[in-house]
């Protein structure tokens, strides 16, 4: 199991669409974000006649043993909204040198008033919605186990809400400003539901050998739910921004199999599969075999609708948040970019910064990579 290969896929499903080119807070397609997995509070999406969804639901199957274990990671953003402000005449906040800092009060968002955006040295700041990682985690869940169990395990999981404030300081120490992030508490649960479906495989069926039991192979249904439980009061009156604070963002799966058993693919099933893989009902994700070709022992189950044992292109220098978009194509635009853009660039968050300087000093021959790549196509018999 190479989980280091599918968390590379794993990444850039959680970030696709984060900030797109040109990669500025200012512009209209950076407005609106996080369109692909994203879950909202059940009460908003109850107001909304369910058109913004609260639920998304892996459904495959893996065949095992009486030992087969399974591990669960529920992996999503939470965002927070960032906001820029400058010192209040009165707060108290001086305009000082270095040396002076600790006499400074402690820092909140009352001695800063709000602005659309502040210049300082080489860098734009706007107001931004910025992202943490979050995951959850459900580990050697004994399949057979759970499929006798009448009612599904459910595990409750919550992150709390906080503020931050960063002062922004010129080159010789004085603050002029800050960025002042707020985070809303979230609450949730993964749900899992395990059925043993004992389908009969023959040897010529099977697909792994060896599985420890020679007369009858376990077929087990997995289901897994992510449900958004974030009490929001008066929902409906509530923006789409204001719920999306208190969303879960890209939001996907990763299933794997530690020890003995193999996932069925969803795409290429077995032949004696097939008919319990076309009762396998995903809802807002796909799950597909990731890692190396031919690995059965890890499933992603994604928003965005991928084949089996996707992979991240060895030419690619890093990520752009745009699988959409052809690398090279996009690092010759930010290469174009004014010294103003790329300002504003630097000033969006930390990632889109890092894209910037990545690209200024992209090597001649890593950019010639870019450029195209002779590939044997592979045919299917």
């Amino acid at each position: 199991m190479n989980l280091g290969l599918v968390e590379q896929i794993a990444d850039a499903v959680l970030y696709e669409g984060y900030i797109l080119y040109p990669y500025r807070p200012s512009s209209v397609k950076n407005q609106q974000r996080f369109n692909f997995g994203a879950l909202y509070p059940e009460t908003y999406s109850a107001a909304g006649g369910g058109t913004d969804a609260c639920m998304m639901q892996t459904e495959c199957l893996v065949s095992g043993t009486e030992r087969t274990v399974l591990d669960v990671k529920v992996r999503f953003l939470h965002l927070l909204a960032r906001e820029v402000g400058v010192p209040i005449a009165d707060s108290g906040i001086r305009s000082a040198e270095n040396g002076d800092a600790e006499t400074q009060p402690a820092l909140s968002a009352s001695h800063f008033r709000r602005v659309e955006s502040l210049e300082t040295g080489d860098r734009v700041f706007q107001a931004w919605q910025e992202a943490c990682e979050r995951d959850v985690s459900l580990s050697g869940i004994k399949l057979s186990e759970l499929a006798s169990q009448p009612e599904p395990q459910q595990v409750r999981f919550a992150f709390p809400s906080r503020e931050d404030i960063e002062p922004l300081r010129e080159p010789d120490g004085r603050i002029v400003g800050a960025l002042v992030r707020k985070q809303q508490a979230i609450e949730g649960a993964v749900e899992l539901r395990i059925v043993d479906c004992r389908l009969p495989v023959d040897e010529t069926q099977r697909p792994f050998s060896e599985i420890g039991e020679p007369q009858r192979a376990h077929v087990f249904k997995v289901t897994v739910r992510i449900l958004n439980l974030t009490p929001l009061e008066n929902a409906g009156a509530k923006s789409r921004d204001e719920a999306l604070m208190r969303a879960f963002a890209s939001t996907h799966t990763i299933l794997s199999l530690p020890g003995e058993g193999e996932f069925v693919s969803l795409l290429d099933p077995p032949e004696a599969f097939r008919e319990a893989v076309s009762s396998c009902r995903n809802t807002g994700t796909w799950p597909v075999l990731a890692g190396r070709e031919g690995e059965r022992n890890v499933m992603l189950s994604s928003p965005i609708i991928l084949y089996d044992y996707p992979q991240i292109a060895p030419e690619s220098a890093g990520d752009l948040f745009d699988g959409t978009e052809i690398d090279e194509i996009l690092t010759l635009r930010i290469m174009t970019l004014t010294d103003e853009e790329k300002r504003e660039m630097r000033g969006a968050d930390e990632r889109a910064r890092q894209i910037l300087e990545r690209t200024e000093t992209l090597p001649v021959e890593q950019l010639m990579k870019l450029h195209g790549a002779v590939k044997k196509a592979k045919v299917r018999g």
